[in-house]
């Protein structure tokens, strides 16, 4: 492909995406005031004067051993209430474990060694997702720490995780919500939220450094891919040929044989029989 070709792919890449694609909607989430009103439409029992970016797309790297994360938004509202939204376009089949990780992560975040754990403030794990992760239908599932034997006793650590679901046709949710949840999953509507939802994310698309940032991600994301399926077929390949090795070894019980039958030198032979603890003959 040519580089004005590639141009003009690059381009339309850009130009189809929508509010569902994680890194535009972690953009215009920078948006103080659209990112309070989705807030106050997920959550309307919660009065939230504002909210601040503690930083950008925060990501937290715990040690060299841990997984680390990037949060799409981030913020905190006035009285210290952590909210991490993500909007999630796959169900990997793993969401409620990863919600769990995240609100490890972000405990770890939120108070130094020697500090009390009521200084601990309550944080919600939001996810926005195209499909159905729990298969029942709802737009919405929230999720609380009670007691098993007694569902009126909360357990009332101040963590709360949401799953939503762009895909219901269920009228279970206020009509504000159900306005930006269609969007998600493509409608436009008449809703004046949606509406400058839908301008921001037009004007985002004309931020020549955030399209620059995205299309850097993009290649990134794709080499990592080839390079693991690179890796995928060297490890099946060598897999393979010392599922083969072994075979051949057992059968002859002998190096010089087995690496002439393989076309392999008897070094590599008589090393796989040495892994492997097999006893050999030359």
């Amino acid at each position: 492909m040519g580089e004005s070709e590639k141009r003009k792919s690059d381009n339309i890449v850009w130009e189809e995406l929508g509010i569902s694609n994680d890194f535009l909607f972690g953009k215009v989430m920078q948006d103080a005031q659209l990112c309070k009103e989705l807030l106050q439409r997920i959550l309307p029992g919660l009065k939230i004067d504002h909210v601040e970016y503690p930083e950008g797309q925060k990501t937290i790297c715990p040690d060299a051993d841990a997984k680390s994360i990037r949060m799409d938004v981030y913020v905190r509202d006035g009285k210290g209430t952590v909210y991490d939204i993500e909007m999630q376009v796959a169900d990997t089949g793993e969401l409620p474990k990863r919600a769990r990780y995240y609100q490890g992560m972000v405990d770890l975040q939120l108070i130094d060694k020697g500090e009390h754990y009521k200084k601990l403030k309550p944080c919600y794990i939001i996810f926005i997702c195209l499909s159905d992760v729990f298969g029942i239908g709802r737009h919405m599932y929230t999720f609380e720490n009670i007691c098993k034997e007694d569902k009126n006793i909360f357990l009332e650590d101040g963590t709360v995780k949401i799953f939503l679901n762009a895909s219901s046709q269920m009228d279970d949710i206020s009509a504000d919500l159900r306005a930006f949840l269609d969007y998600v999953a493509g409608s436009v509507s008449e809703d004046a939220f949606v509406k400058r939802l839908d301008d921001a994310v037009r004007k985002a698309k004309k931020n020549r450094e955030w399209r620059h940032e995205y299309m850097t991600l993009l290649m990134r994301d794709q080499e990592n891919i080839e390079k693991g399926i690179q890796q995928g077929i060297q490890q099946g390949i060598q897999q393979g040929m010392a599922v083969m090795i072994k075979t051949a070894l057992e059968t002859t019980c002998s190096v010089r044989q087995t690496a002439r039958i393989l076309k392999l030198s008897e070094e590599m032979v008589r090393k796989e029989a040495a892994d492997k603890g097999i006893s050999v003959d030359d």
